[in-house]
């Protein structure tokens, strides 16, 4: 005679599931700020970025207000949605809502009790952490203008003319991307590009086969970026340290959140020269498709230029993404 099937144990009320907003205050120079949990609260002591529970019936940019008035004595006058964290604390399920807040009035100040630290995302000084907080660090890592080659296009001579320029005025990540040139062409392409960034803050990535052993042999890039393709085709991430890809869609945006990816590409948004024929988003289309906000950093990219940065975070972009603007002799990769 077979065991009885053990019946679930009902006894044990289930988790809260609570939905949270998060204030990332950030200075222009990209410090953000920080703020330990008071004596009282679970995990006290632990760092985060302040914010608090949506109450029923409030959106969540009215919590946003409400809550760092309470916690901090600021008003928040501008704000942008823009990453969204799920966490299995021991305590709660909590979807985290985090807000780029770039402007307030009045100077932060301990309601709670708590202490404050600004931080910079390539030095933290503080410790521990709550968990849900730290991919965050990384995000804020990123740059809000990044740079793809096109010199299959534009001719290399471009590039080589560009280079030097953007990276005086700070360009910090380039993705190569030159889809006619082998794998030896392209590694040849690349270490000319690294010849340039070394010394400099510059990651640099390469859109090709992360499986492709020719190519990444001893080269010292960042990452690999994949195309949407190869993206959909994946199971695992990439070990690189980071990886991106290009989305056209909300399914692959979804696979590259499951992925854990670094970021993601979107578009097209406005028109462009290389595809003419090509529907683009518009600025409506890439904020209906980012949705109630990605789990991952999202570029728009497509017809962009340095000066689009602000619609770009008003849609819940990280910031834009440039091919032929990042090379001619006028352009420019600093956001306004």
């Amino acid at each position: 005679m077979s065991s009885p099937i053990p019946l679930p144990d009902v006894s044990a009320p289930a988790k809260p599931h609570l939905k949270v907003v998060a204030g990332v205050l950030l200075r222009p120079n990209g410090d953000f700020f920080l703020a330990s949990r008071p004596e009282g609260k679970a995990y006290a002591g632990y760092w985060e970025f302040p914010g608090g529970k949506i109450e029923p019936n409030e959106t969540p940019d009215a919590a946003l207000v409400r809550e760092l008035h309470e916690e901090l004595g600021i008003a928040v006058t501008a704000a942008q949605p823009w990453l969204v964290q799920h966490f299995d604390y021991p305590h709660a399920t909590v979807d985290l809502l985090f807000f780029r807040v770039t402007a307030w009035t009045g100077q932060p100040h301990p309601h709670e009790g708590q202490q404050f630290a600004w931080q910079s995302p390539d030095h933290i000084t503080v410790s521990p952490v709550l968990p849900a907080n730290t991919p965050i660090f990384r995000a804020l890592s990123l740059p809000p203008v990044l740079a793809l080659t096109c010199a299959h296009v534009l001719g290399e001579a471009a590039h080589w003319a560009a280079l030097p320029r953007q990276l005086a005025a700070g360009l910090s990540m380039v993705i190569v991307r030159e889809p006619p040139l082998n794998p030896a062409a392209l590694r040849q392409f690349v270490q000319k590009i690294l010849t340039h960034t070394q010394g400099t803050a510059c990651r640099v990535l390469v859109n090709a086969d992360p499986d492709d052993p020719t190519l990444w042999a001893g080269l010292p890039v960042a990452g690999v970026h994949l195309t949407e393709a190869r993206l959909l085709a994946a199971t695992v991430r990439p070990d690189f340290a980071w990886v991106g890809a290009s989305v056209h869609s909300r399914a692959a945006l979804a696979q590259a959140e499951k992925l854990g990816l670094d970021y993601v590409l979107f578009g097209s948004v406005l028109p462009t020269a290389t595809h003419p024929e090509a529907t683009p988003l518009g600025w409506a289309g890439l904020a209906a498709a980012l949705g109630d906000t990605p789990r991952v950093p999202v570029y728009a990219l497509g017809g962009l230029c340095a000066e689009d940065v602000p619609t770009a975070q008003q849609c819940g972009a990280q910031g834009v993404a440039l091919m032929r603007q990042a090379w001619l002799p006028s352009a420019s990769s600093s956001p306004p």
